[in-house]
């Protein structure tokens, strides 16, 4: 019950940022205007329905990033993020790991959902791999610069791509499925990983991180691994969401307003090393 009871009181905490963003204009004074719309795409003959943020100007190639969801299916947050990256001067693609319309309010069926993808390597790559491609092809976006980020499943999707291919510069992780991206050959490299994790998440074991750490620097390829572990911080720790899908299904999901600050400007400087 502590986790709850815990959660329950960083609720109201967490929906105060929330209710001022809401009175204030969006974004810093130097952030870019930003163009959104949905993408229809397809892999081996799903259909997928992804969510596209770039900057209005398009008078030079930006850098392309692809956003894997959380294990709740596309959704808002993921097009959030998109649109504050967009913001920060990428062109960014949330993609669909589920299928055009499927998304999961339950854990249940989120779990179902993500065993669809997560139990069948073959399936996650080709549909990452999709949309990657149609990131690529954007009018605007330079393919020679392209990272992913990734929530929790997404998270380990994104560390297991970034071994599998080397058309990832540089790739992050929060709150990820380490577990996903451990003993993978490294057929590819990303240039540059951070691994953002919360220490009290019980659905990733600290000793997790530290293999996975270990593997990613003995990569010939990767040349910057960066890991933040949060004391104190749980699973979910960047999405407002958490707390109060940890209280409704008790699960030990809690945002944390410093966590989800400190990770996202870690995000923003390893890709403003190895993106720009």
């Amino acid at each position: 019950m502590s986790h709850l009871l815990n959660c329950t009181a960083a609720l109201a905490v967490s929906l105060l940022p929330l209710l001022a963003a809401c009175r204030t204009p969006a974004g810093p004074a130097a952030a870019e205007l930003v163009l959104t719309r949905e993408v229809a795409y397809a892999a081996e003959g799903v259909p997928l329905t992804g969510y596209l943020a770039q900057p209005a100007d398009t008078s030079r190639p930006r850098p392309g990033v692809v956003i894997v969801h959380e294990w709740w299916g596309h959704n808002d947050y993921v097009r959030r993020r998109a649109e504050q990256l967009a913001q920060e001067g990428y062109v960014a693609f949330a993609l669909d790991m589920y299928g055009t319309g499927k998304t999961a309010s339950h854990p249940q069926d989120a779990g179902a959902f993500m065993q669809e993808v997560m139990g069948n390597a073959a399936v996650m790559e080709a549909r990452f791999r999709a949309a990657l491609a149609v990131l690529r092809g954007v009018e605007g976006v330079d393919p020679e610069r392209t990272g992913a980020l990734g929530y929790c499943m997404g998270g380990g999707i994104v560390l297991r791509m970034a071994r599998a291919t080397d058309e990832l510069d540089a790739v992050a992780s929060f709150h990820g499925s380490l577990g996903a991206a451990l003993g993978v050959p490294d057929t590819g490299g990303a240039k540059a990983v951070f691994l953002a994790h919360g220490a009290a998440d019980p659905f990733v074991a600290n000793e997790t991180l530290a293999a996975l750490e270990a593997e990613l620097k003995a990569s010939p390829a990767i040349r910057e691994v960066v890991v933040a572990s949060y004391p104190g911080v749980t699973h979910g720790f960047t999405n407002p969401a958490a707390t109060q899908k940890g209280v409704e299904f008790d699960l030990p999901l809690c945002y944390d307003a410093d966590a989800d600050a400190q990770s996202w400007r870690t995000t923003l400087d390893l890709f403003a090393r190895w993106l720009r």
